[in-house]
């Protein structure tokens, strides 16, 4: 299923650069002379539907459900993964919407731009990962959480029915993650060091996703002892990898292979691995399922 919307007003569609966005022309004013000079009616009729559709709000979009859950992409001039937002009229980082005008104004969908070059799930999504494993209703542990740039998308994706638990060590982005989730009431921030999950077992339930962005180089460590806390048997875990952060003196795929094997001796099961590149150097984001069941053999 498609829906049309409109982009918001602030210009044409882009992939989320990191320039921001690419404005749309305004027309030559045409016709009997104005600012536009002196062009044939045909460039004026041009320019006079430009900026009608600019005041309508820019140029029509598709809306198009993306093949995990949750996520869906804009296309339009240029395309853009974008998720529907949980909150109509919020914004988190300045990122573009897109509406879907509805019937009555109970029925509007807005959707806001997910920018790969300032989030890693979105740069594996672009990528081509396989699944990330979250939908509605999931309840997602997320090691790393920052200002809560990824978090709140990751918001939109499980929706009300489901839960983000952001960790974030750092007080400074996390009051910023606070003011976030004062707007998203599925978000519970957490402001606790990730090494010492005791501190927030009270808060945490076990959980369906765990997802962590820690650069640290014991970051294979502190998802271990997460999962063993939080992470349901046969729940599944996303991890997104820095090399440099764990050792610079090596080759990224030396350090990649590293994790995935400590991950291993820790019960967790890797599935897929891909590189963020171009959207970040030399990381990678691995997934997976955490303590699968082991299967019964058929009767012979």
């Amino acid at each position: 299923m498609s829906e049309r919307g409109r982009g918001d007003r602030r210009g044409g569609m882009s992939r989320g650069g990191r320039g921001g966005a690419v404005r749309g022309n305004r027309g030559g004013m045409g016709g009997r002379g104005g600012r536009g000079g002196g062009g044939d009616r045909r460039k004026g009729r041009e320019g006079n539907n430009n900026r009608q559709a600019k005041k309508k709000g820019g140029s029509k979009v598709i809306i198009e459900a993306h093949r995990h859950r949750g996520v869906f992409i804009a296309r339009g001039k240029e395309d853009m993964l974008v998720t529907l937002n949980m909150v109509v009229g919020n914004t988190v980082y300045g990122e573009k919407k897109v509406v879907v005008e509805g019937s009555s104004p109970e029925e509007k969908k807005e959707y806001r731009q997910w920018n790969p070059f300032r989030s890693k799930l979105a740069a594996c999504i672009l990528r081509g990962i396989r699944d990330i494993y979250m939908g509605p209703g999931s309840k997602v542990l997320y090691l790393g959480a920052a200002s809560g740039t990824t978090v709140s998308h990751v918001s939109d994706i499980v929706g009300p029915t489901g839960a983000v638990y952001a960790v974030e060590m750092a007080h400074r982005p996390g009051r910023e993650l606070i003011e976030v989730a004062k707007i998203r009431t599925n978000i519970v921030p957490i402001i606790e060091d990730a090494r010492y999950p005791a501190k927030y077992r009270m808060i945490v339930p076990m959980v369906d996703v765990l997802f962590a962005d820690v650069a640290q180089r014991a970051q294979a460590q502190i998802f271990s002892i997460n999962a063993s806390n939080f992470l349901k048997n046969d729940g599944h875990f996303v991890i997104s990898i820095k090399a440099s952060c764990i050792d610079s003196t090596v080759a990224p795929s030396t350090v990649f292979s590293k994790v995935r094997d400590e991950l291993i001796e820790n019960q967790f099961k890797p599935i897929e691995q891909i590189s963020l590149e171009p959207y970040e150097r030399d990381h990678a984001v691995v997934t997976g399922v955490y303590r699968p069941s082991k299967k019964e053999k058929a009767p012979e």
